[in-house]
């Protein structure tokens, strides 16, 4: 290995207004005022926790990008978002042109807020608006309506931001095509650069997967991406991952690090960290993974004085294929073969077999580690074959 991945760094922020039905992540709806201060301590405390692990590989490495996720992060008053930044900025080696994104929920925000995220270093927002549909918003569960997401989109580029994410969901409850559409439609004239578009899924330990929801048939759902795609494609975006879109060089740089099998902090509860080095002398490896995850609950989470604020665990060898397959293939283009070697420290050759074969089915393409559009399709199948025994 010539060279330690990239690194970023995640937040988590926990809280929101209300749980969604749908929502499997980590957050809590939160009643009275935010914690703030002292989830300010806490993420201090993980990062310190991080820089004891590995002082070198942390703080001297350039950070490219930062993102605020959760939950809601749009809830903490950008003073928070400000001390945040300097904090990392005191104990890290940010880049000049450091992407901070921000996840937004529309029913939060407002002008002044957003004025103040900008001024507080925020330079990417990713608003949540999933559609403008007011009754596919409240079959959702969201707090906001179709007017407050648009306003919200106009508020942000007033207050400065000129690259902006839009999350937006098809497949929702009693949704037809025609409605799916108009949904796209709409964001592609509100947009900025980006979109990110995906179909609802039902996940456990979710109050949808308790009582389900009425989803589009297959036929619908298969329509819905089709059309939708082709408007997206006229309108200038690419489809450059699974579920992301994006006009030319509009790339999220945070997430492509996480595809691309880079480095990242996990600061916040539940948050998962990936750090790689050089292993110890002796072992035989070329390069040591190792993966991180702080305590989930945001109670313990903040009530932990503790430490180490996690537990490392290293990757065995024989899971860093499957790992590094299961975030490259996501890309549409894939990556460059050198990168696998790079990225987790093993020849080429320990995949060589696997990606042999999926060549000759006519799942990966022949010169880089890249789906067909049919490897694509079936791209579970396709990571299943590097799992390890």
């Amino acid at each position: 290995m010539t060279a330690l991945p990239p690194l970023a760094v995640y937040l988590h922020v926990p809280w929101c207004v209300q749980k969604c039905p749908y929502c499997d992540f980590n957050s809590h709806a939160q009643t009275g005022p935010l914690p703030e201060a002292l989830w300010l301590e806490r993420i201090f405390d993980d990062l310190e926790d991080d820089l004891a692990r590995d002082q070198a590989s942390v703080a001297e490495r350039p950070v490219s990008s930062i993102f605020f996720g959760g939950g809601t992060p749009s809830l903490l008053d950008p003073a928070t978002i400000a001390a945040t930044l300097e904090l990392l900025d005191a104990r890290l080696t940010l880049t000049r042109d450091v992407e901070i994104t921000l996840e937004a929920n529309p029913g939060t925000v407002d002008a002044a807020r957003f004025t103040g995220l900008r001024s507080a270093g925020v330079n990417r927002l990713s608003l949540g608006v999933q559609s403008f549909s007011d009754r596919a918003l409240a079959a959702l569960g969201r707090i906001h309506g179709g007017a407050e997401a648009r306003q919200a989109i106009a508020s942000a580029r007033a207050a400065g931001f000129d690259r902006i994410n839009l999350d937006l969901m098809h497949g929702l409850p009693g949704q037809t095509v025609a409605e799916a559409l108009a949904d796209i439609e709409l964001g592609i004239e509100l947009a900025g650069s980006h979109l990110s578009w995906y179909q609802l899924t039902i996940e456990p330990n979710t109050a949808f997967h308790s009582r389900p929801p009425r989803l589009p048939g297959e036929d619908t759902l298969a329509d819905i991406e089709t059309e939708g795609a082709a408007l997206l494609v006229a309108a200038g975006y690419r489809r450059y991952e699974v579920s992301a879109w994006a006009q030319a060089g509009e790339d999220c740089r945070h997430n492509l690090n996480y595809w691309t099998f880079g480095d990242y902090l996990g600061l916040g509860p539940g948050a998962h960290g990936k750090l790689s080095a050089p292993p110890s002398p002796g072992t035989g490896q070329a390069l040591a993974v190792t993966r991180t995850r702080r305590t989930r609950a945001p109670k313990d989470w903040l009530q932990q004085r503790l430490t180490p604020r996690s537990i490392p665990t290293e990757v065995p060898p024989a899971v860093l294929p499957e790992e590094f397959m299961l975030n490259a293939l996501r890309l549409l283009d894939g990556v460059d073969e050198t990168l696998f070697e790079k990225r987790t420290g093993l020849p080429l050759t320990t995949v060589s077999a696997a990606v042999a074969a999926l060549r000759q089915e006519g799942l990966l393409r022949e010169e880089r580690l890249a789906t067909t559009e049919l490897g694509l399709r079936f791209l579970d199948r396709v990571v299943a074959r590097f799992l390890s025994d």
